[in-house]
């Protein structure tokens, strides 16, 4: 299936996104934009196209990022990142679906749903 040039692209700018990002309404977070990057770009292939497997080069981003998302405060900004990121771009649920499953295909407990209805403020 061909996809517009402009699709991977927007999927991929809201994947990076995705984690952490300071939206006006989040709290600051430790994590920077430039680490979500790099932690991140190994997971777009499976987010755009799925699959049964997801790199370990992706996993290891995944966990990582998830690692250093270490208080409240850094996994409500996570989470506000994710959300905007999905609210802010034209991506199906399939590519949704992909990103939010991403977690636990690498081993990771998030406390929280990725989801634009995700309550970002209750997250602990």
């Amino acid at each position: 299936m061909a996809f517009p040039t402009t699709i991977p692209r927007l999927v991929c700018i809201a994947l990076i996104g995705m984690l952490v990002v300071s939206a006006p309404d989040t709290v600051e977070s430790a994590v920077s934009y430039n680490q979500v990057m790099n932690y991140l770009t190994p997971c777009v292939n499976f987010v755009l196209y799925g699959g049964a497997v997801v790199s370990q080069q992706c996993c290891t981003g995944v966990q990582t990022l998830y690692a250093a998302a270490g208080t409240t405060q850094d996994r409500q900004g996570v989470c506000s990142c994710l959300k905007s990121a999905i609210n802010g771009m034209p991506v199906s649920n399939f590519n949704i679906n992909n990103a939010a499953s991403l977690p636990s295909r690498c081993g990771v407990s998030v406390p929280y749903k990725i989801s634009p209805s995700t309550d970002c403020k209750s997250v602990k």
